[in-house]
């Protein structure tokens, strides 16, 4: 069954994992706050990452382990930097404006309709308008069908021949403006005064302190090329458009590691990480059907990439018609060594790696595999978004159990007196290892419900029976099955079932 991208909004709002920020007033577009649910959800997710990352890494190809620290850089550095990095310059969209509706377009994701023969008007469209609405709005305005019309986006096309263009949302041609570039970087002051001597940035990218902090590294701890230095944060772009719920927000987290090596192991190791990262979204919860690997087109590279792999997912709001649709989950880029070479150059400060065995200095060719942990977050709760006409909720979130929110939920059958204490006690002797629910109010139908759409993976329900003989129902929740367990067994059952 489809899934539907607003049910999935819905049930993030509803069941406390994602909330529009400052919601009370209307909102920020672009922004978002993450909910009760969300947060565990995120955390779990960021201490995965930093786990396989910094504290457990993969053994290299090799076969010994390799190493990676990580770094905690701050939002703000230098404004030199982001001018060595190329993002003061050239870190711009094309913008166009509509003179009627008031909107704001990046031309680039903006798709035109030209008439192959010349004669009438060409219609615009957003990126993410569907063939049925484009099919309806070129019979309304053109008396034409899709065949009849050749499709470039508005960046690739002549200035003068707007005056013939009907926007996205408009019905008349002519309301759109010159693009212009529009840079993305939020800017700040630093200090008292507001000028262009203390104009700063809000990072756009997390991977840029990184490279700051590369001779800090090196000098202060033991590494030695190859290894890895690893960054979670938050970072800030000014998109024009943002769009698809939290997949393309002003404000967002990434997880990125640089990985430094020489040159000529390049290939091995991209390789390497493409494997790795791999296995990392298939470990919690990715299928590896709804993951698609896009080598980057040549002509679609950054500028400082030489080869970049996007692992893509299969996210519902990318469906094309009946066909599944992807959008970028990862990035796993060979950026060369252009970030060290900016920044020693920009910098005066020599950046070269001293290796001391081969009695040599160079400036080592750089991996990235890139993820945003927010785009992760969505992932997560899209693949575990499973419709079930067969439950009272309807549908159920089918996380793994170490991704889940809330491990377990404990429900005394009734809130009768004699039940309540006995789940207090056992909640209470549980949440020092795992983060579980008390889930009192409410008849056990509607709590069973309310834990199925959370995703907790395993509901402990306290009865007459408990009382007893100190046995617990255990209810799964993908199979809905029930079994009977000691209570001095339930800690050793949810070790078991959530670190396997």
């Amino acid at each position: 069954m489809t899934k539907d991208m607003k049910d999935i909004v819905a049930l993030c709002k509803r069941r406390g994992f994602i909330f529009a920020a400052s919601d009370i007033y209307g909102g920020l577009n672009g922004f978002w706050d993450y909910g009760p649910l969300g947060t565990e959800l995120k955390n779990n997710l960021r201490d995965r990452w930093w786990k396989d990352m910094v504290l457990c890494p993969p053994i290299g190809p090799d076969g010994a382990p390799i190493e990676i620290v990580g770094v905690d850089a701050s939002i703000i550095q230098n404004p030199k930097s982001w001018e060595a990095s190329g993002h003061v310059g050239g870190f711009n969209d094309p913008m166009v404006d509509c003179k009627e509706s008031k909107k704001r377009y990046r031309a680039d994701h903006v798709r035109v309709y030209l008439p192959k023969d010349g004669e009438g008007q060409a219609v615009a469209f957003d990126k993410d308008a569907e063939e049925a609405e484009i099919e309806k709005r070129l019979k309304k305005l053109t008396k034409k069908a899709p065949a009849d019309f050749e499709v470039e986006t508005l960046d690739k096309i002549d200035v003068e021949k707007f005056t013939n263009i009907i926007g996205p949302d408009v019905k008349t041609p002519g309301t759109l403006t010159e693009p212009r570039q529009f840079n993305m970087m939020f800017h700040t002051f630093v200090g008292a005064n507001a000028g262009d001597d203390n104009k700063a940035y809000l990072r756009p990218e997390t991977c840029g302190p990184i490279f700051l902090n590369f001779k800090n590294v090196v000098d202060s701890s033991r590494v030695k090329v190859p290894f890895g230095i690893a960054q979670i944060g938050k970072a800030f772009r000014n998109e024009v458009t943002p769009r698809n719920f939290v997949f393309r927000s002003r404000e967002f987290e990434q997880m990125e590691l640089e990985w430094f090596c020489e040159e000529e192991d390049v290939p091995k190791w991209f390789d390497f990480w493409v494997e790795q990262r791999t296995k990392f979204w298939e470990s919690v919860g990715i299928t590896k059907d709804a993951l698609h690997f896009l080598d980057v087109p040549k002509e679609e590279l950054a500028h400082y990439s030489s080869r970049t792999i996007d692992v893509e997912y299969q996210f519902p709001f990318a469906q094309k018609g009946d066909e599944p649709g992807f959008d970028e989950l990862e990035g796993i880029a060979h950026r060369g060594n252009y970030d060290l070479t900016k920044h020693q150059e920009y910098s005066g400060q020599k950046l070269e790696y001293f290796d001391q065995a081969e009695n040599k200095r160079y400036l080592p060719h750089v991996i990235e595999p890139s993820t945003g942990l927010t785009r992760g977050v969505l992932a997560l709760i899209c693949q575990a978004y499973t419709v079930d006409e067969n439950r009272p909720s309807g549908v159920y979130l089918n996380f793994t159990p170490e991704m889940a929110p809330k491990k377990a939920a404990i429900l005394p059958l009734t809130a009768k007196e004699d039940h309540v204490p006995t789940a207090q006690k056992l909640y209470l002797e549980l949440r020092e290892e795992f983060t579980v629910d008390l889930d009192i109010k409410q008849n056990i139908g509607k709590r069973y419900a309310r834990q199925d759409e959370i995703g907790t993976p395993y509901c402990f329900t306290i009865d007459n029976d408990t009382l007893q003989d100190q046995t617990v129902t255990v209810r799964e929740r993908n199979t809905m099955s029930q079994e009977r367990i000691h209570m001095d067994k339930v800690k050793d059952f949810l070790r078991e079932k959530i670190r396997g």
